[in-house]
């Protein structure tokens, strides 16, 4: 079969090139030259072969032509880039000079804005220095010298002065927003924390207008609702600070496993499913707890089912439980601070070993204590 197949193709090669005979006269001689079918076609793979070569050849060369032009591309899409910052400079800089042109050349009316827009920063900022973090977001450049005309020392200070703002009002709105979200977690209404006008200060809070505070403060309008939006986030911040500190957002123990969730569970005593109103921490005997928030201590004492039992007072409806003592180290009427030991864990009351038992109550109803735990989280991220 191999043979047949192997004839078949040397057929097909004799009939596609056929032996011929090429004569050359020359001299009045009269020469013969005999092409069989092996040379020509030897002679053909040396032709194919030269033109897949020329073919690579062409190929490569485009291929490296394209790249060179998507290098081009890039060189002058980043040269465009530059131009665009340089052309935003200049206008800055044909702006100060259009200014002062208007103003015959007074340097002293661009040196007064800027010592207004100073004075408007200022009344801003002093606040922001008692939140963490705030002085390292929101220092001030250094002042470039050197061969800086005072022309150019001026619009500096204005840009640096943009970016002041700039990073005021996001380190303002980054954490307020991470509080509200705090709040959301615990389940609560982070604005019914957040009186209206919880600004700072003055006429940043006495001004709803951008207008009118632009006015009260001569600066610009858009700087004016610049400095305005900061200002209530910031007054959103804190008030929201202050209400977390008040909140049990803290944490019980410093056991960090849980042996039983919120919710439906099978008894341990029963085996049948029941309401679980509470975490379970589970730890060694003595091991310390701790208030998650300030309050005051309502009850001490023995209630059924949670043997040994403290309750704090968070007010606002706020009250938190703790069952299966040990030992209580506070009374009744006693001020506590968050993070303050308050007793030990123990395993009194219906218990099947050493753990803590731990409710929040908000109205008069349990509530799940891992949303304030997540949101104590929350509130630790946003200092």
């Amino acid at each position: 079969m191999a043979l047949t197949q192997l004839r078949r193709i040397r057929w097909a090669l004799e009939e596609l090139f056929p032996e011929r005979h090429l004569y050359v006269r020359s001299g009045g001689e009269m020469r013969a030259f005999v092409l069989s079918t092996a040379k020509q076609i030897t002679f053909a793979g040396l032709v194919a072969l030269c033109a897949l070569w020329m073919g690579i050849c062409t190929a490569s060369m485009m291929v490296s032509a394209l790249s060179a032009g998507a290098n081009d591309q890039e060189v002058l899409k980043l040269k465009a880039y530059y131009e665009r910052i340089n052309a935003d400079r200049q206008a800055r800089l044909n702006s100060a000079v259009a200014q002062l042109s208007a103003s015959n050349g007074n340097i002293d009316e661009m040196a007064n804005t800027i010592e207004k827009r100073h004075a408007a920063l200022a009344m801003l900022l002093s606040d922001f220095k008692s939140a963490p973090g705030a002085m390292a977001a929101l220092a001030p450049a250094s002042p470039r010298l050197g061969s800086e005309s005072p022309l150019e020392r001026i619009q500096d200070t204005r840009m640096d002065q943009d970016r002041l703002i700039d990073a005021a009002e996001t380190f303002a709105k980054t954490r307020a927003e991470r509080l509200r979200a705090a709040f959301r977690l615990a389940g609560l209404n982070p604005d019914s924390y957040t009186p209206r006008g919880a600004g700072l200060g003055g006429p940043l809070i006495d001004a709803k207008d951008p207008r009118a505070l632009a006015a009260i403060l001569d600066v610009d309008e858009d700087f004016a609702a610049r400095i305005q939006n900061a200002s209530a986030n910031m007054g959103a911040m804190r008030s929201l600070t202050v209400a977390a500190r008040g909140l049990p957002f803290g944490k019980p123990t410093n056991v960090g496993a849980v042996s039983s969730s919120y919710g439906v569970r099978f008894d341990p005593f029963t085996r049948r499913p029941a309401f679980h109103q509470g975490l379970d921490f589970p730890g060694p005997m003595m091991t310390a707890i701790f208030s998650p928030g300030p309050g005051v201590v309502s009850f001490t004492g023995v209630r059924s089912g949670y043997g040994n039992t403290v309750e704090i007072d968070h007010g606002n409806g706020f009250k938190t439980r703790f069952g299966h003592l040990a030992v209580i180290s506070v009374r009744v009427g006693q001020r506590v601070a968050i993070g303050q030991r308050i007793a030990s864990m123990g395993s009194t009351g219906r218990s099947t070993g050493p753990h803590l038992h731990y409710e929040v109550w908000v109205g008069g109803r349990p509530q799940n204590p891992n949303r304030f735990l997540r949101a104590g989280e929350y509130v630790q991220q946003a200092n």
